[in-house]
């Protein structure tokens, strides 16, 4: 009887629970103690576990992104102006509950790609669905989107990402094309889920990357109105580290 119910539980794609059955069943005069129904909760609770993480753990593949990299392991050492309080607020994911953008701007190396995989991934852990994308290859993406037919199902799939991370804004200009494609992600996604944008450039020069006015206006308004922001500064980490190494093995 008992493997015949292991076996079902299993047909039935609950094997969270007959994992902890199994574990009831080994550890004899543990449980016996606790009603049917306190065992049987043990065994949902076991079973709604093991789905969360799974859940987690596609989130975050399907994610793609960049760095492995997580809140608890940001560096907040190095003076660059990230603030604990700002991340712990963005860390309780408040803002992508309500459909608020985020943009991190600061100089290369200040660390601002490791700090937005961080927040995508525990976007992930908190069960949003997210996706990075640098800004070029997306533009690519959405380019053979348009070639292959394919354009409409890939706009849908990007407004339904409830936080959408675009690293590399304002590295070089955006093409019509692009503007046009840009506006469409924004407009979509606006007031509904979450845009990370990422950028050497402060906001203040976000206008002039994007190449016409109107358009300018009809993106930034979507993308900055309910923005929080983190403006990162400093010396490159990568070369505050590097000077440390050296001086760690002179010679």
């Amino acid at each position: 009887m008992t493997a015949q119910t292991l076996s079902r539980l299993r047909q039935l794609k609950l094997g969270g629970m007959a994992n902890a059955l199994e574990t009831q069943l080994e550890q004899i005069g543990t449980y016996e103690g606790l009603s049917f129904i306190e065992r049987l909760s043990l065994l949902a609770d076991h079973e709604h576990l093991l789905r969360e993480h799974r859940k987690q753990d596609r989130l975050i593949r399907q994610a793609n992104l960049k760095l492995k990299a997580t809140i608890a392991e940001i560096d907040y050492q190095h003076p660059r102006n990230l603030q604990r309080a700002q991340i712990a607020r963005l860390g309780q994911s408040d803002w992508l509950e309500r459909g608020q953008n985020l943009l991190i701007t600061g100089p290369c190396g200040s660390g601002k790609t490791y700090l937005a995989c961080a927040l995508g991934h525990n976007a992930c852990l908190q069960g949003y669905s997210a996706r990075y994308y640098r800004l070029s290859r997306l533009m690519l993406a959405l380019t053979q989107a348009k070639a292959d037919g394919s354009y409409p199902k890939l706009l849908g799939q990007l407004a339904k990402i409830q936080l959408l991370i675009i690293d590399d804004w304002g590295l070089e200009p955006l093409r019509p094309a692009h503007r046009n494609d840009l506006m469409e992600i924004m407009d979509d996604r606006h007031g509904q889920t979450s845009t990370l944008m990422i950028s050497q450039l402060p906001t203040d020069q976000w206008y002039a990357t994007i190449g016409d006015n109107t358009l300018a206006d009809a993106i930034l308004d979507r993308l900055m109105h309910n923005a929080h922001r983190i403006p990162l500064k400093g010396e490159s980490m990568r070369k505050t580290l590097g000077k440390l190494t050296e001086d760690e093995h002179p010679g």
